[in-house]
């Protein structure tokens, strides 16, 4: 059986109750922020001054 692959990559965390998260979607490079606070919890591409979504080189993470 092949090994599945994970689409995202989380590359940076901060905070233990209210957690901020950055993940990188593989495929496209797009950042994504993502908060919990308690129970709620939210997601949300990250975004250059111009309104563009921020875009990641994925291969500088892997090894």
């Amino acid at each position: 059986m092949a090994k599945k692959e994970e689409r995202f990559l989380k590359t940076y965390t901060q905070g233990i109750t209210n957690v901020t998260e950055i993940w990188v979607d593989k495929r496209t490079g797009v950042n994504y922020l993502f908060h919990a606070s308690g129970y709620a919890g939210g997601l949300t591409p990250l975004l250059n001054r111009d309104g563009t979504p921020v875009i990641t080189t994925v291969s500088q993470y892997e090894e």
